[in-house]
């Protein structure tokens, strides 16, 4: 094989290992978007909660979800492993322990309420 032809196929396998890395990335950070968005349901249950924003936060790792309650915004913070592991959960006046963050994956996030009850933009 040629040197051009070579370098012609190492390009071509670096993009497309890029293309893959890049899509991996963006369905993770998709799924950690709609799990912090999830959980805005049992963090804020109040009738009309009216969802803002859910976005890649500030910090790496992080999700940011902008909200109104009545006519107050208010905001909540879920940051997560390397993966879409949900590690911790806080809002502008306090942080989940860690037994209510077990409590709230086990018993809301990983079940169909979870989807069913998903604040998502409209």
């Amino acid at each position: 094989m040629k040197p051009a032809h070579r370098w012609l196929l190492g390009a071509a396998v670096a993009a497309g290992f890029l293309g893959g890395l890049a899509a991996c990335q963006d369905t993770q950070r998709r799924e950690r978007v709609a799990t912090c968005r999830r959980a805005l349901p049992a963090i804020a249950p109040q009738p009309g909660i009216r969802l803002l924003r859910a976005a890649p936060g500030s910090a790496a790792d992080t999700v940011r979800v902008d909200y109104v309650e009545g006519t107050r915004q208010h905001w909540l913070t879920c940051r997560f492993d390397a993966g879409t592991t949900l590690l911790a959960l806080g809002t502008e006046g306090r942080s989940l322990s860690g037994p209510a963050l077990y409590m709230l994956k086990r018993f809301y996030l990983d079940t169909p309420d979870a989807e069913a009850g998903d604040p998502v933009e409209r």
